[in-house]
């Protein structure tokens, strides 16, 4: 029996042990696997340290540069603005009778004459206020033609009255008679005189209120718009409604808004060129007619205009002054309202040295500046030129410079390394 159970001891004991063992050998299998994992991503990272210290052993501290070469060319310093182009006549033709349009005789794009007839307004009232002042004009003639064979029996009868009493054959009472008579009667014809003439001056005005009943071009032009249509009422008791609208395309005007910060270097007379968006490429050449001395909100302002405008809602807005210019249309390629384009121009000069604008450093009042030469592959050189025209773009060197020479507008990295700042010498 004691054997028996030492048997069962050393069976329990045995397969403790057995998983005891089985176990450590697990643990083993993941220390191993953990540590091969270690040693793949330590050699990748030794693997990078390697290939950087070789591209920095390897590797130079020379920075790529942006460069120019000094050229000959022409440079303008101009203003730029803009603004509608516009016909130098424009002309609103209005109605000065209220009436209904029964008839349009023009189409916009219609070239018309001085007199030609554009549209009809119905002429019943008018026609009928004529013949009215007409009839009055006809009544006062006749009475008028009445009393003066009225005036002239009584002159007549004056006159026989005289011859009789120097002959003593009438009293001195019916020579005095016949004298009253003769005033009245010129009274009563000078009278008729007088309304005679108004009625001529009504008649003329009927007929002139009749003559508006059809509207007609006051000068030669083109249509550029009709504001009514046919069978519209229109009411000119208070004001001409306009019925067409004329151009004259043969000369135009361009009113360019020039801004404040640009006023004061622009003045009538001033060459320029402008461009319309419709073809950029044609130029058209002028000159600054007139600069207006106030802008346009100046018609905002409270103390011309209550109520319009304040002071606070004025300082909100941007300023701009217009600028005139007037230019041919023979071939009528400009159209109204396009937008121009305009190049004020300051100053120009032509066959000059160039550099691109941002070449230049330290740029001072009299008109000198620094720039860094490029000589050869890495070695700079600064020098000092003396700057003309600078409009922001490119700059006229004076002098400093000559034509071929480098000069650098920037680098690619946009920093200079202390090596080759180590290379850099000065020209005074």
């Amino acid at each position: 029996m004691s054997s028996v159970k030492e048997f069962i001891k050393r069976q329990v004991r045995s397969k403790s042990e057995c998983m005891k063992s089985s176990s450590i050998i697990q643990s083993i299998r993941k220390l191993i696997k953990k540590r091969k994992k270690l040693s793949f991503f330590g050699g990748v990272f030794l693997f990078i340290i390697f290939i950087s210290t070789i591209n920095s052993f390897f590797s130079t501290d020379t920075p790529v540069y942006m460069t120019a070469v000094v050229r000959r060319g022409d440079i303008e310093d101009t203003v730029l603005a803009s603004g509608l182009v516009r016909p130098y006549r424009l002309v609103a033709v209005g109605a000065r009778v209220t009436g209904r349009v029964v008839a349009m005789h023009v189409t916009p794009g219609e070239i018309v004459q001085e007199g030609d007839l554009l549209a009809e307004i119905d002429s019943t009232d008018q026609e009928n206020d004529l013949k009215r002042k007409k009839s009055v004009l006809s009544n006062a003639q006749a009475r008028l033609a009445e009393q003066e064979s009225y005036l002239k029996q009584a002159q007549e009868t004056l006159k026989r009255q005289e011859d009789m009493i120097r002959e003593h054959a009438i009293s001195r009472v019916n020579f005095d008679d016949a004298v009253v008579q003769v005033k009245i009667r010129e009274a009563q014809v000078a009278q008729l005189q007088e309304q005679v003439a108004q009625a001529r001056i009504d008649v003329d005005s009927a007929e002139v209120n009749l003559s508006y009943t059809r509207v007609t071009a006051p000068a030669k032009g083109t249509v550029l718009a009709t504001v009514v249509e046919e069978g519209q009422n229109i009411n000119a008791s208070q004001s001409a409604p306009t019925i067409v609208i004329l151009g004259d395309l043969s000369k135009m005007t361009i009113k360019a808004q020039i801004s404040e910060a640009d006023i004061l270097k622009v003045r009538a007379g001033q060459p320029l060129y402008f461009k319309v968006l419709g073809n950029s490429q044609r130029r058209y050449e002028g000159k600054l007619e007139t600069v207006e001395p106030a802008p346009e909100s100046i018609r905002m302002d409270e103390s011309i205009n209550p109520g319009i405008g304040t002071s606070s809602s004025l300082s909100s807005l941007a300023v701009y002054y217009n600028g005139l210019i007037h230019v041919n249309n023979e071939d009528n390629f400009l159209r109204t309202y396009m937008t121009a384009q305009m190049h004020i121009i300051l100053d120009s000069a032509k066959n000059v040295l160039l550099v691109p604008s941002d070449a230049l450093h330290d740029e001072t009042q009299e008109r000198k500046a620094w720039v860094q030469v490029l000589v050869g592959a890495n070695k700079v050189v600064k020098k000092q030129v003396v700057v003309g025209i600078n409009n922001r773009v490119m700059a006229e060197i004076v002098s400093g410079l000559d034509e071929g020479d480098t000069v650098i507008i920037g680098s690619r990295d946009g920093l200079q390394t202390a090596s080759t700042r180590l290379q850099i010498e000065r020209e005074m």
